[in-house]
């Protein structure tokens, strides 16, 4: 790991926000350089006053950011900073990105990048129609983002995962504070299957003004966002302005006309957003950025409907023998066969990421038509 403790330096300095921090990386190339520059020069810099000159120069690290730095090595994560190679060029693009990326996994190939967000009450059209859309942009070779917040973030990566595909997973909180906590088991399998990334130090909790702030990096490491059922207040829609300014593409996937969990989505369609029907919509309409940012996407028609469905066993087998088509409550399984919440929601994460069940909103589960 380089040396990161400029670069914390530097972003701990009172008064620095991400877009002056990019202002001076961009002037001086690294935060060493900024440390080492006169007063005089620093003034020069937009943005920059005396008071700020004074705390970048009289600013020493505090205990608690070796202590961070410590611990994110004994973890095993990794710390991108904005100037390494690794570092989502995308991202790189917009006014205030990250100054830092935790990444647990592998943070490459991020060229072709498509976020999928939406509600976190979603329906259950909504998560069947995020799964299969998601499963089929995988197929084409997209690298698919998201939030892992309840209902349409959790079935975009899911869905991404059945199709044997790459996702990345941006939080609103540190790795130390995993949210939802029911969602660790699929943090782990992301960071398996791509990667997980946040720009909170470990132990931030998932504050409810995290996530406006996240929902920039969502939308900015895509070439377009694409919003599945979004109220008229939702933090999709945040995330599909924040898009919008960014210069990037936004989608919509239309939903029943009666239900206000679609008005959201509706409203953008009127407001110009492209609306999607199946993965072939958007991959035509990013066709030219594809192309430019690296090799073209697969065929436009994946054999979705040839599903070589995997044999449980075990524990696996045992719950699909308490499934039906009908949907049932996570806990009437809890008691039905005495093995804990957390046990059961780890298994039936593993059979829905093999096309066996799927979850409907309140935690309910049922088998697929596959597995019927």
């Amino acid at each position: 790991m380089e040396n990161l403790l400029p670069w914390f330096l530097l972003k701990d300095v009172p008064g620095i926000g991400n877009l002056l921090f990019k202002r001076l990386i961009g002037r001086y190339k690294s935060p060493e350089s900024v440390f080492h520059a006169s007063p005089d020069d620093l003034l020069t810099v937009s943005g920059m006053h005396p008071r700020l000159v004074s705390a970048i120069k009289s600013h020493r690290p505090a205990d608690r950011i070796f202590r961070e730095l410590d611990r994110v090595r004994e973890k095993g994560y990794g710390i991108i900073p904005f100037t390494h190679p690794k570092y989502p060029p995308l991202l790189r693009e917009i006014p205030d990105p990250p100054p830092l990326l935790y990444v647990s996994g592998n943070l490459e190939n991020t060229t072709q990048t498509v976020s999928v967000v939406g509600s976190r009450n979603a329906t259950s059209y909504g998560i069947a129609a995020t799964k299969r859309l998601c499963q089929a942009l995988a197929e084409l070779g997209l690298v698919i983002v998201s939030g892992m917040a309840r209902g349409i973030d959790t079935a975009a990566h899911i869905g991404t995962l059945q199709g044997n595909g790459k996702t990345i997973a941006v939080l609103g909180s540190g790795f130390d504070r995993i949210y939802p906590s029911e969602n660790r088991d699929l943090f782990y399998r992301i960071s398996e299957n791509g990667a997980v990334i946040t720009e909170f130090p470990l132990k931030t909790e998932p504050d409810p003004h995290n996530f406006p702030t996240r929902n920039r990096v969502i939308s900015g490491i895509s070439l377009g966002t694409v919003v599945v059922e979004a109220t008229q207040r939702s933090g999709s829609l945040i995330t599909a302005r924040l898009a919008a300014e960014q210069n990037r593409e936004v989608f919509a996937v239309p939903g029943n006309i009666h239900s206000f969990k679609s008005i959201g989505t509706h409203s953008l369609i009127k407001q110009g957003a492209k609306l999607v029907e199946h993965a072939q919509d958007i991959v035509e309409e990013l066709s030219p950025q594809l192309h430019h940012r690296g090799p073209p996407v697969s065929s436009l028609n994946p054999p979705l409907e040839q599903i070589d469905l995997p044999v449980p066993t075990g524990d696996e087998a045992s719950i699909l023998d308490l499934l039906e088509p009908y949907p049932i409550h996570i806990d009437d399984l809890v008691r039905k066969t005495g093995m804990t919440p957390g046990k059961i929601a780890s298994i039936l994460l593993h059979l829905e990421l093999k096309g066996l069940v799927e979850q409907t909103p309140g935690k309910h589960f049922s088998l697929t038509i596959h597995a019927g």
